[in-house]
């Protein structure tokens, strides 16, 4: 530039964040949850509760679904059904602090959040605001 003649033919976007997150955009979602069950009704609601609360959700039909992708993904928890938990149980070694991955039980009235929150929210430490 000479003699400080501005250049810019558009507006001046210094000053404004660029690339990345935005001061308006959505916190980011944690931490992840698996959803394991074999029943779709249940699987559903459940993933819907968990992401409106603005967890993580990667939802699976079956137990072998999910022991295919866990190496890669670390879930900090996972939710499954009677029959899916025992599998997981069985397979599942570590996560990502090298201490085992809390399995929670999909609770039998699922539609009916807070005793599957809470269940999380033990696991987590996380505690209610």
């Amino acid at each position: 530039m000479a003699d400080g003649q501005e250049q810019r033919r558009g507006a001046d976007r210094r000053r404004q964040p660029r690339g990345g997150r935005r001061t308006g955009d959505a916190s980011g979602f944690a931490p992840l949850i698996f959803v394991v069950d074999g029943q779709t009704t249940r699987r559903d609601v459940c993933d819907a509760i968990l992401a409106r609360l603005l967890f993580a959700v990667a939802p699976f039909e079956s137990a072998d679904d999910a022991l295919t992708v866990i190496g890669a993904f670390r879930p900090d928890v996972i939710v499954a059904g009677a029959a899916e938990a025992e599998a997981m149980r069985e397979r599942v070694r570590t996560g990502r602090d090298g201490d085992p991955i809390p399995i929670v039980l999909i609770p039998d009235d699922v539609r009916s959040p807070e005793p599957l929150i809470d269940a999380i929210r033990a696991v987590l430490a996380i505690r209610p605001d």
